[in-house]
């Protein structure tokens, strides 16, 4: 296999060579927290303890680099693992952070408050407005630029390109979360990002069974400190949450194409709602940032937020009413998931320029038959 070959075939090969001593096509889980060596110090084939190096963990790295074609990946126990690992890695106290002013909550508790108190300060701007992020982007101090595109949950789109020119011309690097698109609808380090983040417990896992996390690059000298912050630190995935997310990332590309399907038909369906105040979806013609997200993502994935007439009340009404779409954090599963982001993904950010509008819920289309996700709705509406 070699990195000319497509996406799902690299999917399905990359770090997954057959077992050397049955032959198991699917490589087998090393659910070990040591390894014997030959002597001391005569390491073999370079294991020695379950934090440091794990042949699952780096079957999935290897995968997970293959796919956002990089040269190095590094896999952690959650989407924040990663994210603390990568800023600690490439950061010093002084040093500032801009990032979107609807990142996920999560990021952005992360940064505001818990790597604030190691002196990281951050500006938070509209990432769609690129006079407002070269006006907050400070030449010498901001040594990071952080975007999400599709943004969570308002499904702004970003221009990677143009935020890496500004990024650049600054000194500062552009790191992505690339949760929503997933490296198959989007490769941000082929438009100028020096780094991709994911929470591979969403579309890479795909199935709701395992959390984790990643950090994607080229540099080789931050690669280091990266490999070394997870070693050092050790919030590095277990072995089976490696096994179960190499599972679901061999068929990413395949979930993806019916997610964006469904999703399209679902947001299609919305626009038509007379309860709708507003469907945000990237696929819709109408939305601001249709055009970008045509040219720099393969679809326009399963992800959809609306916001309704009837203010918090409809929106909690809504939440609460279907039976296909489960309430639930997270999103990225098989499954349809609704989330009310006020008071659930986002409520660390309520009070803040961050707030998420109260009359808004999420929707993660899963790959069931879209027919029934939009009768579920339908009924779901019959209470408003």
């Amino acid at each position: 296999m070699t990195s000319t070959n497509g996406f799902n075939t690299r999917a399905v090969h990359a770090g997954q060579t057959p077992d050397p001593t049955t032959g198991a096509v699917i490589p087998p889980l090393y659910q070990t927290t040591t390894f014997a060596q030959d002597g001391i110090g005569q390491l073999r084939n370079g294991y020695e303890y379950g934090r440091g190096t794990n042949p699952t963990r780096d079957s999935l790295q290897a995968q997970l680099a293959a796919l956002e074609g990089a040269e190095h990946a590094f896999s952690f126990s959650s989407g924040l693992a990663a994210e603390d690992a990568l800023i600690r890695a490439a950061l010093r106290p002084g040093d500032h952070i801009v990032l979107g002013n609807d990142a996920y909550g999560g990021t952005y508790r992360l940064i505001n408050r818990v790597l604030a108190d190691w002196g990281i300060t951050n500006s938070a701007v509209d990432m769609s407005d690129l006079d407002a992020v070269e006006n907050a982007v400070n030449s010498g101090k901001t040594r990071m630029v952080w975007v999400e595109t599709p943004s969570n949950p308002m499904m702004k789109i970003t221009d990677i390109a143009a935020i890496a020119a500004i990024a650049k011309k600054a000194g500062a690097m552009l790191v992505v979360d690339n949760t929503f698109a997933t490296p198959y609808l989007q490769q941000p380090l082929s438009f100028g990002a020096d780094v991709v983040v994911h929470s591979t417990t969403k579309y890479i896992g795909g199935h709701s069974d395992a959390s984790g996390g990643a950090v994607i690059l080229n540099d080789a000298d931050l690669a280091e400190k990266v490999g070394f912050i997870q070693f050092a630190v050790g919030a590095v995935s277990a072995p089976m949450e490696a096994w179960l997310t190499t599972r679901g990332l061999k068929t990413l590309g395949v979930r993806m194409d019916r997610h964006s399907t469904n999703a399209l038909a679902i947001a299609q369906w919305l626009q038509g709602r007379e309860e709708v105040e507003r469907v945000y979806y990237p696929g819709l013609a109408d939305h601001p940032g249709h055009e970008l997200a045509a040219r720099q993502m393969r679809d326009f994935g399963g992800m959809i937020s609306v916001s309704f007439k009837g203010g918090e009340q409809a929106a909690r009404t809504v939440a609460e009413s279907t039976e296909l779409f489960t309430l639930a954090e997270s999103l990225g599963g098989i499954e349809s998931l609704m989330n009310y982001p006020s008071e659930m993904t986002h409520a660390s950010v309520k009070g803040t320029e961050l707030a998420v509008p109260e009359n808004l819920v999420r929707l993660s289309v899963g790959i069931e038959d879209v027919e029934d996700l939009i009768a579920d709705l339908e009924k779901a509406f019959t209470n408003l």
